[in-house]
């Protein structure tokens, strides 16, 4: 008799258990799709994209549907997977899209003297809005589509310029 209380007592914890799990794993994976397929946050930083975002960094939302769906446009500030290193992740805005001509100063430090390119199928041009300190498409070229990781709109830290991107 007692083995067979002993034995029901055991079939309802592991049934709470198991239903306990499944809501943990439910919730995790939830979690998983929110930040790789809808919105994630980021530390953006670095000299680049002065003066709309700041030097020391700056705590964005990316919304990952817009590039999935093709609606990015000129003007969106990208994340974008550096060409250059495959580790870095980098913030610029869009200036071209696919078979646009842009045309852009070659040493912006240095001479007036610029050159004019045409975007190639599925890529995008990307410079940052600091065109003295950012490596970018004047650098490596135009992007592949592939590589961006999604599209900055929302400032988040620090909380006194907490606001959309435009």
């Amino acid at each position: 008799m007692k083995l067979l209380s002993y034995i029901k007592q055991w079939k309802s914890a592991a049934r709470e258990t198991i239903a306990r799990a499944s809501i943990a794993a439910q919730f995790l994976s939830l979690i998983h799709i929110t930040d790789a397929y809808i919105c994630s946050t980021t530390l953006v930083q670095g000299p680049s994209m002065l003066p709309t975002l700041n030097y020391s960094g700056d705590v964005v939302l990316i919304e990952h549907l817009s590039h999935r769906l093709g609606k990015l446009e000129p003007g969106d500030i990208v994340v974008v997977r550096s060409p250059v290193d495959p580790k870095k992740i980098v913030a610029k805005r869009i200036v071209g899209m696919e078979g646009d001509r842009v045309t852009y100063l070659t040493e912006p430090s240095y001479s007036e003297s610029s050159r004019t390119v045409l975007v190639p199928k599925g890529h995008v041009w990307i410079q940052g809005d600091n065109v003295y300190a950012s490596a970018d498409s004047r650098y490596f070229g135009a992007v592949p589509y592939g590589l961006i990781q999604g599209r900055a709109f929302l400032r988040v830290w620090p909380i006194r310029d907490f606001g959309f991107l435009g």
